[in-house]
């Protein structure tokens, strides 16, 4: 029996012991305290316990079929949200697996942080053949804006900060954050622990133009004869609505907006010249680039596109970063800075004797718009059978008008092509589509962000073709029981369903599918809605009931196999064969 001092002793020896917490903690504490409570990841080794602390500390967990859509989700939710999009994967194949995303959110300039647990360095350095070993960081830096390690749970904290600020300062994009299996169960006292987390404050600092360069592009703009306004996913993703609008309308400049722009201003806006777009990027004399690069969607800012046999046009590009201008062409007046801020300094430049284009410059954009939209008009009143794409567009076009706080998710060659000019957008960030690489696959994992980031009713438009990349993520969607309403474009096969085997053989050509699948079926597997749909009012009152019910929806919408063109609207990029057999 212990005597009383000894007691004593004992207990002045466990109240001595520090209160201690783990790396796994500190890493979910770090992320808490930036205000970041979504992870999109898939479980296993080293992560699987992360977590499920995670959801247990109340962090939305969304887990995934496969990581490449869980990066996906984590970008989309950057760019909707304007904070990094977290990412979890394991090690190696899971890593390399999220590489894809982190990349394209990289190129989209979207805000994303892909986390993966790794294999040990001792063992990794010297290539000793452990669990999955990959050095990880080396082969992620040419990929992402910025890659980090974190080797002590004590820097835990400046790791998380400087991913975030990496992530969304300047141009944003995607970072890789490489986390050790064994930082995980390496402690620290707690009070010593929670001092080393850091608060990033003003991660994305506002960045003025210089007074200079603001006269310079006022001026430019003041002069032009055919003025015009280009709006690029940049101008959405910055937040500057009310004074991207204001600009506009006071300068009385027409505007083009790139797919994920639209909405910035309604489509139906009288000042939108989409309709028009081969016109006016002919026409137009000088060009102001907000949020937009002159890259391969815009012919590089060259050729019979931009009219260059017409004489050079002049432009004013709006960037964050020095280094855009004049990557393509030249640009004869850079505005260096944050686009809410460039844009503030224009309007706060215009002045109230702002002369506004000319009657003839604005008016023959009206004509051809008018005209356009006849033609359009018919086009879409058409109701063949089966389906064409134009059809069945016209009824997403109708539900989207009815529902415009919906997000429309797009991929696709043809689906893709003709829905970014039939189906109207009305408020700013409800678009999202393949953006800048023009890749298929992002359909399901920018759907599940979508719903689960804003709470919003999804419509994704998906392309057979294109929601084979990911269709498995039906299941995600039942899971956690999201308001998505997916309609897939059926036709059979990549582009058509027409092609024959050239050799005669058994084998179907390698742009046809299995004829008349039933994707709908799938969701009904999971538990979810299927629908199968052959006619426009069917898939009009599908699509309703859809929304009405906020279920996960599948409608299979059988679209006659002959629609649709080779790659879509950029059937230029497919190389022809030069010799015939």
């Amino acid at each position: 029996m212990s005597s009383i001092s000894e007691i004593d002793t004992e207990i002045d020896a466990v109240s001595e012991t520090p209160v201690l917490i783990d790396g796994f903690h500190l890493f979910l504490d770090a992320l808490k305290l930036n205000d970041i409570n979504t992870i999109f990841g898939l479980p296993g080794i080293p992560i699987t316990d992360l977590l499920r602390m995670a959801q247990a500390e109340g962090m939305r967990v969304i887990s995934f079929r496969h990581e490449q859509h869980a990066g996906n989700a984590a970008a989309a939710a950057g760019f909707l949200t304007g904070k990094p999009g977290i990412c979890m994967t394991v090690s190696a194949p899971g890593f390399l697996n999220g590489l894809t995303a982190l990349a394209n959110a990289t190129t989209n300039c979207f805000p994303m942080i892909l986390i993966s647990g790794s294999s040990e360095r001792e063992i990794v350095d010297l290539q000793q053949g452990d669990y999955e070993e990959m050095d990880q960081l080396a082969i992620a830096k040419p990929l992402c804006k910025a890659a980090f390690r974190v080797l002590h749970a004590k820097d835990i904290g400046v790791g998380i900060a400087r991913a975030i600020r990496a992530a969304v300062s300047g141009r944003p994009g995607g970072v890789y954050l490489d986390l050790p299996a064994k930082l995980f169960s390496q402690t620290l006292p707690l009070e010593a622990g929670r001092g080393s987390l850091i608060k990033v404050v003003d991660p994305a600092p506002r960045q003025l133009p210089a007074p200079e360069s603001v006269a310079r592009a006022l001026d430019l703009l003041r002069n032009a004869k055919r003025p015009l306004i280009l709006l690029g996913k940049g101008a959405a993703y910055a937040r500057a609505d009310a004074d991207i609008r204001a600009l506009v309308e006071k300068t009385g400049i027409p505007y083009l907006p790139m797919s994920m722009a639209k909405g910035l201003l309604p489509d139906t806006h009288e000042l939108s010249a989409a309709a028009t777009r081969s016109y006016v990027l002919q026409e137009a004399d000088v060009v102001l680039l907000v949020g937009a690069r002159l890259n391969w969607l815009l012919s590089h800012g060259k050729g019979k596109t931009w009219g260059q046999e017409k004489g050079p046009k002049k432009f004013i590009q709006i960037d964050i970063a020095p280094t855009e201008i004049d990557s393509n062409v030249a640009i004869d007046a850079p505005l260096i800075g944050d686009i809410g801020s460039c844009v503030s300094a224009l309007l706060n430049g215009i002045g109230s004797d702002w002369a506004k284009p000319s009657i003839e410059w604005t008016g023959a954009i009206a004509d051809r718009k008018a005209k356009n939209f006849g033609k359009m008009a018919a086009t879409l009143a058409a109701r063949p059978s089966p389906m064409n794409f134009q059809s069945a567009l016209s009824i997403v076009k109708e539900v989207v008008k009815d529902n415009p706080e919906a997000i429309v998710v797009s991929e696709g060659a043809n689906t893709l092509d003709f829905g970014r000019s039939i189906v109207d957008m009305y408020l700013p960030r409800k678009r999202l589509d393949v953006g800048t690489w023009g890749i298929m696959g992002i359909g399901m994992g920018f759907a599940v962000a979508g719903a689960v980031v804003t709470g919003n009713q999804v419509i994704a438009i998906e392309g057979d073709s294109a929601f084979g990349f990911s269709g498995m993520e039906v299941e995600t969607l039942c899971r956690y029981n999201l308001p998505v309403c997916i309609v897939v474009f059926n036709n059979n096969g990549i582009y058509k369903g027409t092609d024959k085997n050239g050799s005669g053989g058994a084998d179907m050509a390698p742009t046809v599918f299995v004829k008349n699948a039933r994707y709908d079926m799938m969701m009904q597997a999971f538990g979810g809605v299927g629908v199968q749909v052959a006619t426009t009012d069917e898939l009009h009152n599908a699509m309703k009931e859809a929304i009405a019910s906020g279920k996960p929806t599948l409608i299979n919408a059988a679209i006659d196999e002959t629609a649709g063109t080779e790659s879509g609207r950029i059937t230029n990029l497919n190389p022809a064969k030069a010799i015939r057999k």
